[in-house]
């Protein structure tokens, strides 16, 4: 059976990690803007159409990569491809699962279902989800798949620090984080947070020793940086020796990175779920043994 990966060229390296890994050909869709914005893809085979398709695409920058995928899975039915698979590492619009508000819509629920609508199965690392026990509940059909990060970030802080203490900087994290402690064997602890807003939080440490420790803030995902830059001044300032960052996703948006470094964090540590140059360790390992047994 043909089984072809394909990304766009913006993710080729990631991809190629992948395609590597699961011992698969990589082709490269072609992309162009027009002025008005609109886009023109082009899929790398005109003759023979594989069986089997996998796109590797993450959500970051979502609103544009949606209307990728659907054109791209659109087309790719239409010429013939019986099985579309979507490794996503990124997943966007799963945080908003619930309604708070007279009119507020439930950007999870839309988006799961379309992209059941367009794929029999993807593939994430670490989703956004509060209110949901699985990834299934979110895409309702076919294969939903979600990896953690924690265990390849594990891996890295295990080798770089001897004896750290992971902190995750809210309850949320508290998953990756326990997770990622049981695996090298050492303490953890998770802070609490009040939220007022996109940028303005406000931290509180957990009831544990950070004196002369190798603290490693760990999350699913850094976007503003102001959690991360808020706990790091905290623990500096309750006598941690050091503080680095260990996230899944490094979406760091604006100026996150910079707000982050000047509260003091030394070293920080992405997966490659979105490319970016805090990128120390890949995925791809964890992605193909999931892609693997789709591919049948």
């Amino acid at each position: 059976m043909s089984i072809l990966l394909i990304c766009s060229q913006d993710e080729q390296a990631a991809a190629q990690r992948l395609a590597d890994a699961a011992g698969l050909p990589l082709a490269l869709y072609q992309q162009h803007r027009f002025p008005d914005q609109e886009l023109k893809l082009t899929l790398p085979f005109a003759g023979a159409v594989p069986e089997q398709l996998v796109l590797y695409r993450s959500l970051d920058n979502p609103n544009d990569k949606l209307v990728e995928l659907l054109l791209l899975a659109r087309h790719a039915r239409t010429v013939g491809v019986k099985r579309l698979w979507l490794v996503a590492p990124y997943l966007a619009y799963m945080r908003q699962d619930i309604a708070f508000n007279a009119g507020e819509i439930v950007s999870q629920q839309i988006i799961g279902q379309f992209l059941a609508e367009l794929f029999d199965g993807v593939i994430t690392v670490d989703p956004h989800l509060h209110r949901i026990d699985s990834l299934n509940q979110a895409i309702p059909q076919g294969e939903a798949i979600a990896l953690s990060g924690a265990p390849r970030l594990a891996e890295l802080i295990s080798r770089e620090r001897s004896k750290p203490l992971l902190i995750g900087p809210d309850a949320e994290s508290e998953q990756w984080v326990a997770l990622a402690a049981a695996q090298i064997g050492c303490d953890y602890g998770v802070c609490t947070k009040q939220r007022f807003g996109d940028t303005e939080v406000q931290i509180q440490l957990p009831a544990i020793s950070v004196n002369g420790r190798q603290v490693v803030l760990m999350d699913d995902v850094a976007s503003s940086g102001r959690t991360l830059a808020g706990a790091c001044s905290l623990l500096l300032q309750a006598g941690a020796a050091s503080v680095d960052v260990a996230v899944t996703h490094a979406l760091f948006a604006g100026d996150a990175l910079t707000v982050i470094t000047a509260a003091g964090v030394g070293e920080v540590w992405s997966t490659d779920c979105i490319a970016h140059a805090s990128n120390a360790i890949s995925m791809a390992p964890l992605l193909a043994q999931a892609l693997k047994p789709l591919l049948v």
